[in-house]
């Protein structure tokens, strides 16, 4: 009844001749449904479209329950009118369609509702879109960024393999140079030792052919062992026979402490014959190196040696005690 009043209450104005026009109009659609009856078979339940979607989501939801659209009830055709006759009009009026009957207030709760789902899946479908864009982005960042970082990484390993490559090749150019420095440096010290040794054989073989050649003018007895023509210095019975023919010329009465040392200073003439003589080192008793001074000047004369010869210089020895 509610209904009803609010259609008659945006109705248009009534119109001259509409009765006429609302009965020509139910005629038409009365018509028009039965061919459709014929050409078509109905059926009677309707058919309920529905779609599955497949929502991925970073974090799980529970999905909602899945909307059931009512079967939609078609109203059974209306039977047609019965034809009445209708009497000429005096004058022609113009044939006014009724208007489309206003849609009932479910079925426009309904379709409300489907656009509401509608529009929510979208803004889903969209959210799930941003996430997925975002994650595939997040993803590529990262990707980048390791590659970024095993690119630098590499590089920094290339880098230091070329740095211990090139030390060394440093280290191996430098001990080559100095192993060649040593090398060099030996192979001067061997030449210099080699030069030293030689000058030292040939020195040797000067000196053994001169010792060869004059070892046929050599004055040394059958046993002895000297490489010199002749032997230098007093034999060693020299200093006995000096002191046998100085000793009984000393006149020395005293007692001395110990057995004081006095040192005399001999030059001599080739015959022998006493030039000079003096203290060198004195004994600490004045009678002993006097005593002694005085025994070589009543010697006059000292004793040749084994050779006939007497040494110019001699440093004679006198104790009191010996």
């Amino acid at each position: 009844m509610h209904a009803a009043t609010d259609r008659l209450e945006f109705a248009p104005p009534a119109t001259p001749g509409r009765p006429r026009a609302l009965i020509l109009a139910v005629l038409v659609h009365g018509l028009l449904l039965v061919a459709l009856s014929l050409g078509v078979q109905w059926k009677r339940d309707a058919q309920v479209i529905s779609a599955d979607a497949e929502l991925w989501s970073a974090v799980p939801r529970e999905a909602a329950p899945k909307l059931l659209e009512p079967p939609l009830e078609l109203p059974p055709p209306e039977p047609p009118a019965p034809t009445k006759a209708v009497p000429p009009a005096p004058d022609p009026t113009p044939v006014v369609t009724a208007p489309a009957p206003k849609l009932p207030e479910f079925d426009i709760a309904l379709e409300q509702e489907k656009l509401r789902l509608k529009k929510q899946h979208e803004r889903e479908l969209a959210k799930q879109e941003a996430l997925r864009l975002e994650k595939i982005a997040e993803q590529k960042h990262l990707q980048d960024k390791l590659k970024q970082d095993k690119l630098k990484h590499d590089k920094l390993k290339a880098d230091k393999l070329k740095a211990d490559k090139l030390k060394q090749e440093q280290f191996q150019a430098e001990k080559l140079k100095q192993e060649q420095a040593d090398k060099a440096q030996k192979a001067a010290l061997d030449k210099k030792q080699a030069a030293v040794e030689a000058k030292q054989l040939e020195a040797q073989r000067v000196k053994n052919l001169q010792r060869m050649t004059g070892m046929a003018g050599a004055s040394g007895g059958p046993n002895a062992g000297g490489t010199a023509l002749k032997s230098s210095g007093p034999s060693a019975s020299y200093a006995g026979r000096i002191r046998a023919r100085v000793k009984p010329n000393i006149v020395f009465t005293e007692e001395p402490q110990g057995n004081p040392v006095a040192e005399v200073e001999v030059r001599t003439s080739p015959d022998g014959t006493i030039i000079s003589h003096k203290i060198s080192k004195s004994s600490g008793l004045k009678s002993w190196d006097d005593a002694v001074l005085k025994a070589l000047d009543r010697t006059q004369v000292l004793p040749r040696d084994t050779d006939g010869t007497v040494p110019s210089a001699l440093l004679l020895v006198f104790r009191p005690k010996d």
